[in-house]
């Protein structure tokens, strides 16, 4: 039977575990430049709609709400049916309501469709989840890092690009309030075309696909357990849910960050559509290299068969993110406060890379169950903020307090120490504590 591949050939896509690595990345990327490609296009949208600072809170809290529940669901789908399956069901639906999008003619319509669309972000899991099965324990906090940063990008580059492409399609005559409309079904397209690209050239694991291997009794030990057996298994992990707040503080930050920065450089300095999107844009870039170095550095401590060192890099990265975050939220030259989020965001990325970088030794036989639970704690925390907004009507201010409470969850990592860390190979499960 085929193994778990023991190092990453960056520039290959031969073998299933670097087809994988590569397909799953970049349905990740489009996914997430779906998910927040109406971000940096709501100060126009707020002007079509007449929006208020409340209706934009709900409408932020509708985009990340409904991917708590998502992501419970597809962790334990991976465990039943196979990645590749769960993938590209998720791309099809998904697509659905991206497209829906553009046909919103309310503030209501708009928030339904926003709520929709907030489902394509549990891809996250399903990403996490293929590469956690096709690498071994040496480099897979790496290739978890590596394949959720790159495909992270996609929200910085939505950022970036929906602002051009609006533009763009200004410049050729079309009307402002039609040119976003447009704009909108570019990413609904590219996950139609990243369905088709995931079910014909990937493979749910290194041996095959989960179907053929029940039936020939060849399932790998991480395959096990299935569906609700998977759920359950994660959800009496008490370290599942120890890492669901420290995901909570900072992917929950960081996607309260994409929602908000564009209209928070627009409003409190005064910047063009444009120059916000750039900036906004430059945090979520940083996941391209962040996310790796958090899961490398991850990796690296624990080579001397130690887990605890990966609970300490979490540890530190953490407090870093809650310190920066303070920083940026002070600052209020716009040159000083894009310099604190570049910092305060390298933190936060790198801390969801080491994050993931500790799931797979969690659980290994309910690894969906897990991963589902800990990405669903993401999107909590940023449900969370997004209320917290709603109640002070102050971005600054909730920045403010999200920092604090940033400091207050790294507690949380250290508390999931393990007390049998001596790992064979640096990287198999410990003894249950």
């Amino acid at each position: 039977m085929a193994s778990k591949a023991d190092s990453i050939k960056l520039f290959s896509f031969q073998g299933a575990p670097m087809r994988a690595f590569h397909l799953t990345w970049v349905a990740f990327f489009v996914c997430f430049f779906a998910w927040f490609a109406c971000a940096p296009l709501m100060p126009v949208i707020k002007g079509e709609f007449g929006l208020s600072m409340e209706q934009i809170a709900n409408i932020n809290i509708a985009a990340v709400a409904i991917t708590i529940f998502v992501r419970l669901l597809v962790g334990p789908l991976c465990d039943r049916y196979g990645p590749r399956k769960t993938y590209t069901g998720l791309l099809l639906l998904g697509a659905i309501p991206v497209l829906g999008v553009a046909l919103a003619q309310s503030y209501e319509a708009f928030l339904l469709a926003r709520l929709g669309i907030g489902a394509v972000g549990a891809s996250f899991v399903i990403t996490q989840y293929h590469t956690s099965v096709m690498f071994g324990p040496k480099v897979v906090g790496t290739a978890n890092a590596t394949a959720a940063g790159w495909g992270n990008a996609g929200g910085g580059a939505a950022q970036a690009v929906m602002p051009l492409m609006l533009t763009a399609i200004v410049m050729l005559g079309v009307s402002q309030s039609l040119s976003w409309r447009l704009a909108l079904v570019v990413p609904g397209v590219m996950m139609i075309v990243m369905a088709f690209f995931y079910w014909r050239y990937t493979q749910d694991c290194p041996a095959g696909n989960y179907d053929e291997l029940r039936k020939t009794g060849r399932m790998p030990e991480g395959g096990g357990k299935g569906g609700w057996a998977s759920f359950v298994a994660g959800c009496r992990n008490y370290r599942a849910w120890l890492l669901f707040v420290t995901y909570g503080a900072c992917f929950g930050i960081e996607i309260f960050i994409h929602n908000i920065a564009a209209v928070y450089y627009v409003d409190h300095f005064d910047l063009t559509l444009g120059q916000a999107g750039m900036a906004a844009a430059s945090f979520g870039l940083l996941a391209l290299f962040a996310r790796s170095l958090g899961g490398w550095l991850s990796d690296k401590a624990a080579l001397s068969g130690d887990l605890n060192r990966r609970v300490t890099v979490l540890f530190v990265l953490m407090i870093g993110e809650g310190l920066g975050l303070l920083w940026f939220a002070q600052s209020e030259g716009v040159v000083f406060a894009v310099i604190a989020m570049l910092v305060f965001g390298l933190f936060t990325h790198m801390a969801c890379g080491a994050t993931y970088a500790l799931v797979p030794f969690i659980a290994p036989k309910a690894l969906g169950g897990v991963a589902g639970i800990v990405g669903a704690g993401g999107n909590v925390g940023a449900v969370a903020a997004g209320f917290l907004m709603k109640g002070t009507g102050d971005i600054k201010q909730t920045l403010t307090i999200l920092s604090g409470l940033v400091l207050v969850a790294s507690v949380c990592a250290i508390a999931a120490r393990f007390s049998n860390t001596t790992i064979v190979g640096a990287g198999s499960a410990p003894a249950a504590a």
